[in-house]
């Protein structure tokens, strides 16, 4: 096995987990660094297999209120109201990348000036949002009204352009819809299990379909990516909550604009 490729593929899983819950895109963030480093990703499916691991993270850090809900489904209103709000939740993400997975990956995932934009102009509008975000209504992550819910979801759809980050279109939908910072953050966790659980079945799934083989040298790369992920993931959450409920998203929206800039200022200069 090519020892260098799998330290790349751990460095990249370690980023992975860091950035995957802060509003700064993971993917945007991954598809740059990779191509940094000279890591060949063909089809994104590396970048989408190791957020599992990020996923994994959270439920393993939530798996009490996982299992609660799950025991309480047959007997408890507010687990099947919770269950029903994800559900629904999730579902814009489900309609929509079925029709446009293989454009994002294909066209969007390849253009760093998307990336680049998207970044630069997703850190602008969080500045905006930081400043001018109506008064939260909403304190505790499993009471979000259902229809709050769903607007979301919807908001998590505009994620799919690499650039703009999952978390922080949840996030930041979440406090335009009266989420308060942590109910916003924790939202997103949420409704990041059903999502990312399903990116990776449909991948592999894609995968198996084309027929193309995995070699085992691939196959290590995504479980080491994966473990580091995972690893790096419950390392960065818990803080990034206190942080956030603390001081706010503003320092993520400028790390975003100074990244976005200066990737733009690289490109121009034929750099990258």
């Amino acid at each position: 096995m090519d020892f260098i490729d799998l330290l790349r593929a751990a460095l990249l899983g370690i980023l992975q987990g860091l950035t995957e819950f802060l509003p700064v895109s993971s993917t945007g963030h991954l598809l740059i660094f990779g191509r940094l480093i000279g890591y060949d990703d063909p089809g994104g499916v590396f970048t989408v297999m190791i957020q599992l691991g990020s996923i994994l993270a959270v439920m393993w850090l939530y798996r009490q209120r996982i299992f609660d809900v799950v025991t309480g489904l047959p007997t408890k209103p507010e687990a099947r109201r919770f269950a029903l709000m994800l559900f629904l939740a999730f579902l814009p993400a489900v309609l929509i990348g079925f029709f446009a997975a293989d454009y994002v990956k294909t066209t969007l995932y390849a253009s760093l000036h998307v990336i680049a934009w998207a970044l630069l102009i997703g850190g602008v509008l969080m500045l905006a949002l930081e400043r001018f975000a109506p008064k939260p209504v909403v304190t505790d992550a499993a009471q979000t009204p259902i229809w709050r819910a769903v607007a979301v979801g919807f908001m998590q759809c505009i994620a799919m352009i690499p650039g703009v980050s999952r978390s922080g279109a949840t996030i930041y939908g979440g406090l335009l819809l009266g989420l308060d910072r942590r109910a916003a953050a924790e939202f997103s966790f949420f409704l990041a299990m059903p999502t990312m659980v399903a990116a990776f079945i449909y991948d592999a799934h894609q995968l198996y379909q084309s027929g193309i083989g995995v070699s085992s040298q691939r196959i290590a790369e995504i479980g080491v990516g994966f473990v580091f992920a995972f690893i790096s993931a419950v390392i960065v959450v818990k803080p990034f909550l206190e942080y956030v409920t603390r001081v706010g998203f503003a320092p993520f929206a400028w790390y975003r604009i100074v990244i976005g800039a200066a990737l733009l200022g690289a490109i121009s200069l034929g750099l990258i």
